[in-house]
């Protein structure tokens, strides 16, 4: 197995990060987005009300749950008349990421399409599967290949940029003609931080004419709602399609817990947590991103989502140690592929002491 994936990137981090924790004050971890703020009390509550639950799990997920993923795409995203039998709750986000070609039954000369520079899963994934992976952001250079699974990710990891509504119309057009399914990986589209680049999604009516057909959006409450220890998320688009992957996850037992799946209810119905959660990220970007340029960097895209994709105009890995010098640890843009190489990426999920001690020492670089 080890011999068909790459290493997992975050090891080879792992000298910059004991360089970091040298520092007098301690580090300040930029690398990861893994949130630090307190899981509400709306999350907690539910979960603590459903503990009781001496039965196992519905892997379709609970009626009421479907229902407010349905409620959600309609009220948040645009999204109107979702078929709440097309949602499919799912083991966090990136465990679909990883199995989906899987689960879709791809395998050797299918080729899996995915951004150019993107999140390592997307690649992992079509590797488990025995498929292609193949990283291109211009589908029509792809000529004759057997495309099976085109991914998108918007707002991205690690850019932040998002795509507009007329790409993703296009991409949905291409596949349609060679009968592709589009999987769009939508875990950031609550943080929006540009009002000219607001993130649309795949199954709003001006991307797909209101036809969800051979489309999957995935969402994770783990950013939103700060429940990444929950592995809260669902799936949800094409009826057909979801049924086809309820098939293979009932057979190999993956199921959401039904206490999760009760605070996911009551998470959805709930935007207020939202809210407050949105202006905890927008001071601490607020904070780093004039503290990054006044230290000679530029950010490139960020217009939604929690990271800064900045660069020096340098080798990433140049930055990274330039960074754990003074005790900040960031990600290398070459984890996530190799357009990335000239970029580092920064996260926003630190503490407010934290991000206040990174920019006291992003202005004496």
């Amino acid at each position: 197995m080890s011999g068909r994936l790459p290493d997992f990137p975050w090891d080879t981090l792992a000298p910059h990060a004991a360089a970091a924790r040298e520092h007098p004050d301690g580090i300040v971890d930029l690398s990861v987005g893994t949130p630090v703020d307190p899981t509400p009390g709306v999350v907690q509550e539910a979960l603590t009300a459903a503990a009781d639950a001496p039965g196992y799990p519905m892997t379709y997920g609970t009626s009421a749950l479907r229902a407010a993923v349905a409620g959600w795409f309609a009220r948040r995203r645009e999204v109107p008349g979702l078929d709440p039998d097309g949602v499919l709750p799912t083991i966090g986000s990136k465990e679909m990421v990883a199995w989906l070609p899987t689960l879709l039954g791809l395998g050797a000369g299918d080729v899996v399409v995915h951004p150019e520079v993107a999140y390592p899963t997307y690649d992992v994934g079509a590797r488990l599967a025995g498929a292609t992976p193949v990283a291109s952001d211009g589908l029509t250079s792809l000529g004759p290949q057997r495309v099976r699974l085109v991914w998108l990710n918007t707002p991205s990891n690690p850019t932040g940029r998002v795509l507009p509504t007329a790409h993703l119309r296009k991409v949905v057009d291409w596949a349609r003609e060679r009968g592709a399914v589009v999987a769009s990986d939508e875990c950031y589209a609550e943080l929006g931080w540009s009002a000219a680049a607001p993130p649309v999604s795949l199954l709003h009516p001006d991307v797909c004419g209101g036809d969800h057909r051979g489309l999957l959006v995935l969402y994770s409450l783990s950013k939103q709602s700060s429940m990444a220890g929950y592995r809260a998320a669902f799936a949800a688009g094409d009826p057909a399609l979801v049924r086809d992957l309820l098939e293979v996850r009932k057979h190999a037992g993956m199921m959401v817990p039904a206490p999760v799946q009760a605070a996911m209810v009551a998470v959805l119905g709930d935007d207020a947590h939202v809210a407050e959660q949105k202006k905890r990220y927008a001071v601490r970007r607020e904070q780093l991103l004039p503290a990054l340029r006044g230290a000679g960097f530029r950010v490139d895209d960020s217009d939604a989502g929690l990271y800064l994709w900045a660069t020096r105009d340098e080798d990433c890995w140049a930055t990274v140690e330039r960074l754990a010098a003074i005790g900040i640890l960031v990600a290398p843009g070459s984890f996530y592929g190799p357009a990335g190489a000239r970029h580092v990426r920064v996260a926003l999920t630190a503490t407010d002491e934290r991000v206040v001690a990174a920019v006291s020492r992003l202005a004496r670089m």
